[in-house]
């Protein structure tokens, strides 16, 4: 039989028809939905913007890569043929060494198009004293243009200026305040190799992290390779990559090119991993108990709504709808609610981030990216659409003799 129901009597126009009788339904499910989207994008933008506060602030001090010396270790003498040796070894002590060739890797390294900044440093431990008042601190040596691009050391400035040498440095806050110095004063610096200088403040810092502000004191990289007795040398190279979690892959790499112990920022910070890890799962676990009671409420309304129409249902196969179109009817309407309330939701989330950045504790900012938008409503959209699939497969049986004497 030919289509009879083209024109104005549609599918689509049934559906709507369907939707406006029992409009007191429509409404809640549609409420119903928007809850859940609404949930779902607040919870993951929520989330997503409290893990790029954390990286953002773990890896604004530190390098994504970090290239060392292998670990020196014993060369213990072959047994003679037939001798069982018997061995207790200790591990080695590792003493303060330079990079082999590091003008050469460096240029390797630069011309590697997965890493984004690559700098020298040379670091070591000394002793800074004023006075009275003696700090164990953290010596770092570094080429200001380079390092820069590792760590943004101005954005970070709380007084003075970013300038290292010509005898100037620059110390951390906490450090400062327990040596009782300010920008501009005089600092005598001295390691075990019995070298001491004596430095001009140019500028104090304040990276956040308590271990750093209390220790580090950036110096010229030549001035430091002169205090700690490594001329020409340096013990580390940093690097920053554009993918920060392909970084642990692209040390791999970079250890096998060079030769060199590498060292990413998801191994050292094991443990931030693991809590990102456990957020991520959290969130989704959210996302997908949401999406099944939705799931389970649209196909609740649509069963009720094949019962409540049955005779609407047999009047339309007995003048001529097929089973396919009687189907497509409520496939559209659970389509119709995913849609209707998705928009809804993403509007009210909007409101919540609004009012989060607005008046919440102001600790971090969270964006609404638009990717979780348009994954939020082709879920819910697709969430409806399947859960319309047992009422219209229901639908699209009905006997249409039955169904018109069905009272």
């Amino acid at each position: 039989m030919s289509r009879p129901l083209r024109g104005l009597w549609t599918e689509w126009t049934i559906a709507i028809a369907f939707l406006r009788d029992g409009r007191a339904q429509s409404v809640m499910i549609a409420v119903g939905v928007a809850v859940g989207v609404a949930v779902i994008v607040f919870i993951a933008a929520l989330i997503q913007g409290l893990q790029s506060n954390i990286i953002e602030r773990t890896l604004g001090t530190q390098a994504h890569i970090r290239l060392l010396s292998p670990d020196e270790v014993n060369r213990l003498l072959p047994a003679a043929p037939g001798t069982l040796q018997l061995v207790q070894e200790d591990r080695r002590a590792q003493r303060l060494r330079s990079i082999n060739n590091w003008q050469q890797v460096s240029a390797t390294l630069d011309r590697l198009p997965e890493l984004t900044a690559v700098s020298p440093v040379v670091s070591g431990p000394a002793f800074a004293r004023r006075g009275e008042a003696v700090q164990s601190v953290a010596l770092t040596g570094i080429e200001v243009a380079r390092y820069r691009r590792i760590i943004p050391l101005e954005r970070y400035l709380v007084s003075g200026r970013l300038r290292v040498g010509a005898d100037e440095a620059l110390l951390g806050k906490l450090l400062a305040d327990d040596l009782g110095v300010k920008v501009g004063m005089k600092l005598r610096l001295e390691t075990g190799q019995q070298n001491s200088r004596v430095v001009n403040i140019a500028g104090i810092f304040e990276l956040g992290v308590r271990e750093l502000d209390s220790r580090y004191v950036y110096l010229d990289l030549k001035q430091a390779q002169s205090l700690l007795d490594l001329p020409g040398g340096v013990t580390v190279i940093d690097l920053t990559v554009a993918d920060i979690f392909a970084a642990e892959t692209i040390a791999d790499q970079v250890g096998r090119l060079t030769s060199l112990k590498a060292e990413s920022w998801i191994e050292t910070n094991a443990q931030l991993m693991n809590a990102l890890t456990a957020q991520s799962l959290s969130t989704n676990m959210i996302i997908v108990f949401v999406a099944i009671s939705v799931a389970f409420g649209i196909a609740s309304v649509l069963s009720v709504s094949v019962v409540q129409r049955t005779r609407e249902i047999g009047i339309l196969r007995a003048t001529g709808a097929t089973r396919r179109q009687i189907m497509r009817v409520f496939l559209i309407q659970g389509a119709l609610f995913g849609l209707l309330g998705s928009v809804m939701g993403i509007a009210v989330s909007y409101l919540l981030v609004w009012v989060f950045n607005t008046f919440g504790p102001g600790l971090f900012y969270i964006p609404v990216p638009t990717t979780l938008v348009v994954a939020a409503l082709l879920l819910a959209t697709l969430t409806g659409l399947l859960a319309a699939a047992v009422p219209s497969r229901r639908a699209a049986r009905l006997d249409p003799v039955v169904a018109i004497r069905y009272v």
